[in-house]
């Protein structure tokens, strides 16, 4: 199955959507593993939202190194070059919380492609320096590790990061709660149905505030109370 282009226009959508939400709604339309556990906001209050430009990393050989190291050629630069607005280069570092290559001089290729942001369950070096690239930056740790700890091999196939299963195109998106996987075929639906229920959730709480009553007596909205808010936003236009 093809992977659809997701348009800005449906991303644009998604920088208005809470990671929690989103969630919700692909966990509960079957893909249950979505959020990546253990990569966190290096970059606080950046939100990020693209699509997924990927790479995948091995642990490191003498022959393994002696392949990829093709300078400019290499994998890495590979997967950043496939990379421009609108986009998130997302790593699979194997889950090893200290494993990357990429620091300073190599992510001035992300920067000057003008990616969204970077996401690897690895680390990520020089984040003092980094983090004024104007990217958003998700990883499981700081590290000053290299290439010892691992090489990028293949760029643009289907990965996993954090134990999530992404494929190039998927939308990525990153807040202070951390990463979100939402697979392309899915993305326009997941986001009409988070755009209803976040509305539904802010009626929820102006009823709460306005009747000082127990949040139970209306949350979690219910999908006749959404119909509800629905039909009274449509007798009102």
């Amino acid at each position: 199955m093809a992977t659809p282009e997701i348009p800005q226009s449906l991303l644009e959508r998604f920088k208005r959507l809470p990671t929690p939400t989103l969630y919700t709604a692909v966990r509960n339309r079957g893909a249950t593993l979505c959020f990546m556990e253990g990569v966190n906001a290096f970059t606080p209050g950046r939100k990020m939202v693209g699509r997924a430009r990927t790479l995948r990393m091995v642990p490191p050989r003498p022959d393994i190194h002696a392949e990829v190291s093709r300078g400019e050629d290499s994998p890495e630069y590979h997967a950043m070059g496939s990379c421009g607005p609108g986009d998130v280069l997302v790593v699979d570092a194997m889950r090893r919380p200290y494993s990357t290559i990429l620091g300073d001089i190599r992510l001035t290729q992300l920067m000057l492609c003008k990616a969204e942001g970077l996401v690897t369950d690895g680390g990520v070096r020089d984040l003092d320096v980094v983090s004024a690239y104007g990217l958003a930056i998700f990883a499981a740790r700081r590290t000053p590790t290299a290439r010892e700890s691992g090489e990028g091999w293949e760029a643009n196939v289907v990965i996993q990061c954090a134990g999530v299963a992404v494929r190039p195109g998927d939308v990525i998106v990153g807040d202070n709660d951390g990463v979100v996987v939402v697979p392309a075929y899915m993305a326009e639906e997941v986001a009409d149905w988070c755009e209803i229920h976040e509305a539904a959730e802010e009626l929820v709480k102006e009823r709460i505030l306005a009747e000082q009553c127990a949040p139970g007596r209306y949350y979690p909205p219910t999908d006749a109370f959404k119909a509800e808010m629905l039909k009274a936003r449509g007798a009102k236009k």
